[in-house]
């Protein structure tokens, strides 16, 4: 091999590990020296109980205010889905728009009779500013198509209407911690309240513990339930039906459910 060749095998070696040290939320130094962490002797962060990671419970912002009701009280003024999505934006309480690119609000037809809540953006939401875009949101357009459905239908009887939890990428995409969930869900509630669909459809853990407080999205999958008023169908991530390609087939079962539900 000649040396021009060695030299590119490498250069396109450390491109690919720094797309994935991106694509994992590792995009910027911090430090110009590293940290030998064995040395911290900090006792290690217990996790939330069920009654700390309840509203009530959550820690005071800066300034002595709660950011659960802080949340409450602008997320219930807002009376347009416009006001609701300039209230998210300037919402400062939590932690994670610190290291957004953008809030990601929702996307699709606000008249449609499908709302899909999923979990939060990933990092090519985080550029766009919209839900679902990468390769699971990719997905998930063709899984909904294939029951007629689509987020760029004009007409409310075809359409879909895309919404997370969180409107802010967590760092390396990691799951939402309890008081991040409890912080958000007053703007959930608001934006499923303004747009008023007939059905909700969870996809994944993260929506499916916020709408109804079960946790195991695989069990719950496929079974009908109730939330907010509304009826609700849990379904598995299309992110997990990626790495699982034989997970399509109970997919498909759950869009022919909702399909019958819409008739």
């Amino acid at each position: 091999m000649g040396i021009a060749a060695i030299i590119a095998e490498d250069w396109h070696a450390a491109l690919a590990a720094l797309a994935w040290q991106v694509e994992a939320g590792a995009d910027e130094i911090i430090l110009d020296a590293p940290v030998n962490r064995y040395e911290l002797a900090a006792e290690a962060p217990k996790p939330l109980s069920a009654k700390a990671s309840s509203p009530a419970a959550l820690p005071a912002a800066s300034g002595g205010a709660d950011p659960v009701a802080v949340a409450k009280e602008v997320a219930e003024q807002a009376q347009t889905l416009g006001a609701l999505q300039a209230a998210l934006t300037d919402f400062d309480h939590c932690d994670l728009k610190k290291g957004a690119r953008n809030t990601v609000f929702s996307d699709g037809n606000p008249q449609a009779r499908v709302l899909i809540l999923g979990e939060a953006p990933g990092a090519e939401e985080d550029r766009e500013g919209r839900p679902f875009v990468g390769r699971a949101g990719q997905l998930l357009d063709r899984m909904f198509a294939a029951i007629g459905l689509s987020r760029s239908s004009a007409d409310a009887d075809s359409a879909l209407y895309i919404t997370n939890v969180m409107p802010w990428r967590p760092p390396g995409n990691r799951d939402p911690e309890p008081a991040e969930i409890a912080m958000m869900l007053p703007f959930v509630e608001r934006h499923i309240a303004l747009v008023d669909p007939k059905v909700i459809v969870v996809v994944g853990n993260t929506p499916l513990f916020a709408l109804t407080g079960a946790k195991g999205i695989l069990r719950a999958r496929g079974t009908w339930t109730q939330a907010l008023g509304k009826p609700l169908l849990p379904m598995a991530h299309p992110a997990y039906l990626l790495r699982n390609p034989s997970a399509k087939r109970e997919a498909w079962a759950d869009l022919l459910s909702l399909r019958t539900r819409l008739r």
